[in-house]
């Protein structure tokens, strides 16, 4: 995936796949210094998650600039457009939000050219960009380090040259934030978004010249003793982010209106497409402000929790029903950035759903997860998230006393189940009464498809209570559409007609709503079918036997039509349907 330079090889120009590498690196950069950046997080708010904001931001830009290069050979124009474009729809945070802001307007630039000149031309604009999307700017912050990274390097040049004053400037001017900010100089930091661009512009660096950039040694983090109250901390009560669909003058209208509810207001984003954020007291305001703008959607509002702010320097815990780092966060539609992975949180670390050294011990683990799946992909996927899986044949259910037995080797306490087939509910339903009697606790969650399990799977938090627990899950589960694709056998009567051996069969929870030729054609009339009633994820499951491709023709379509929409996919290997679609 990263291009590595020969010894003494230097860049000219940022082609694709040197973008491609640079987004990259930047993710990387961001997940090493991600907690030594919310340590030191006490601006806007001291709550201790702008590393993770910055890092989530990062993580679906390389998404999606990953996701381009799946699908085709992408220009440079192509690729830095991407990697802006998935930085606007996963922006965290107040920094993630600016972050996402600046790659946009590097993107204007870069799309014309990626020399050295282009390259100062894109930091300059980047900069002016990222300032007029915040409501106050304040010096001492990451705009600062972005507005001295453009003036550093602002004769142009060489495009290593370049690279270089960018980052000197910008490291230059993160060292002296600490001393333009009150809060950051009784805390004894500097700015914690700053520093996450420091590493950005650091991973251009190393791309371009193939040689990491030297780092000053860390700011020095101030003793774990009680502190005084931070700016910020006596602010508003709430965080609120939204995507928004509206255009340019209810947009103008929007950041007045939001300016005069609360404060660090951003609102990045342009061509009908923006991405809100803003601290206020009345978070119902801001979200009614938005839907009168336009269609607001992924809602996320966090409380700002004041006795579990951390102090710098000390580490942060996660609760269950938490969000990162001590704030209270309520999830309306879904979640920023839709990391899907059965289960995981958004840092990658997998629960442990019924499988661990209890269960090799002979001990009963507190809580599992059993799932049916189609494929062996899918239950690879599941069983690296801890849940206990059964496969399923075509053609070929598990028999109740398989079911049975899959709860029993869970060997736990309390057992959610996931059926994953509307035929399966009265078998399922048989095998928890059947364990139910020998003192296990089971939740049967009727999903109706793999995708629904793959939704609530991704929910399933072991460490809350199990009541708790799986009305999440099965909220998550409610909350996605289903569709499948397959190939008529024999010719039949549909409710969408007449079909014939060899046709493609489109059915839209469980109705046979398409009848094609093409499995790529059927595909993506389903998917337009789906979303013409809204959507925020498209997750595709995709078997071994399908065309070459059809995963990726299948996101750049939805790329394509559908501005605000992620896609995620999964391979479901041998033994399963065509394909498997979700939407939610």
């Amino acid at each position: 995936m990263s291009r590595a330079l020969q010894p003494d090889e230097e860049l000219v120009e940022l082609d694709a796949e040197a973008v491609r590498t640079w987004c990259a690196r930047a993710f990387d950069a961001l997940g090493r210094e991600r907690e030594e950046i919310d340590a030191i997080n006490v601006y806007p708010v001291a709550d201790g998650d702008t590393g993770t904001n910055l890092y989530l931001t990062a993580e679906a830009a390389h998404r999606a600039v990953e996701a381009v290069f799946a699908a085709s050979g992408p220009d440079t124009a192509e690729t830095v457009r991407a990697m802006a474009h998935g930085a606007l729809l996963g922006a965290r945070g107040n920094s993630g939000t600016i972050l996402s802001q600046l790659l946009r307007g590097m993107a204007t630039v870069l799309a014309d050219g990626c020399d050295g000149d282009h390259l100062a031309r894109a930091l300059a604009e980047a900069a002016r960009a990222a300032r007029q999307a915040v409501a106050h700017p304040v010096e001492g912050t990451i705009l600062t380090v972005a507005s001295a990274a453009a003036g550093a390097c602002a004769a142009g040049g060489p495009l290593v040259r370049v690279a270089r004053d960018a980052y000197e400037g910008a490291a230059t001017a993160l060292a002296a934030t600490s001393g333009q900010l009150d809060v950051l100089e009784r805390a004894g930091v500097v700015d914690a978004g700053g520093r996450g661009l420091v590493a950005v512009l650091g991973a251009l660096l190393e791309t371009v010249t193939g040689r990491a950039p030297d780092h000053a040694a860390p700011a020095p983090l101030p003793p774990a003793a009680p502190r005084e109250k931070c700016a910020g901390e006596d602010g508003p009560a709430y965080e609120v982010i939204y995507l928004l669909e509206a255009d340019d003058a209810a947009v103008a209208l929007l950041r007045s209106r939001l300016d005069a509810l609360g404060e660090s207001l951003v609102v990045v984003g342009g061509d009908g497409l923006w991405n809100v954020h803003v601290h206020v007291d009345d978070a119902g305001a801001a979200v009614e402000a938005g839907v009168e703008a336009g269609r607001p959607h992924r809602i996320r509002i966090t409380h700002f929790a004041s006795d579990a702010t951390p102090a710098p320097g000390r580490g942060t815990a996660r609760g269950a029903g938490r969000g990162t780092d001590g704030t209270h966060t309520h999830r309306y539609g879904t979640d920023d950035g839709h990391a899907h992975a059965c289960g995981t949180e958004n840092d990658g670390h997998a629960h442990a759903c019924g499988a661990g050294d209890d269960a090799a011990r002979g001990e009963r683990v507190p809580r599992a997860v059993v799932a049916v799946v189609p494929g062996e992909g899918l239950a690879g996927l599941c069983a690296e998230a801890g849940a206990t899986t059964v496969r399923t044949r075509p053609g070929e259910p598990p028999a109740e006393d398989e079911l049975v037995e899959a709860v029993r080797r869970a060997h736990a306490h309390e057992v959610v189940l996931l059926p994953n087939d509307t035929d399966l509910r009265e078998t399922a339903a048989a095998a928890a009464e059947r364990v139910r009697a020998e003192g296990v606790r089971v939740a049967l969650i009727p999903t109706r498809a793999a995708v629904q399990g793959i939704a609530a799977l991704a929910v399933h938090e072991p460490d809350r209570r199990f009541d708790e627990d799986v009305v999440a899950m099965t909220a998550a589960a409610g909350a996605t559409r289903y569709a499948e694709l397959a190939v008529a056998e024999h010719r039949s009567f549909t409710s969408a007609g007449v079909c014939q051996a060899g046709d493609v069969l489109g059915l839209i929870e469980g109705d046979v709503a398409v009848i094609g030729k093409d499995l790529t054609e059927t595909a993506r009339t389903v998917l337009d079918r789906m979303l013409s009633a809204g959507g925020e994820l498209v997750t595709l499951v995709v078997a071994d036997d399908t065309p070459p491709g059809l995963a990726a023709d299948l996101e750049q379509h939805v790329r394509r039509g559908y501005l605000a929409v992620d896609t995620t996919t999964y391979h479901a290997g041998a033994e399963a349907p065509p394909l498997l679609i979700g939407v939610e």
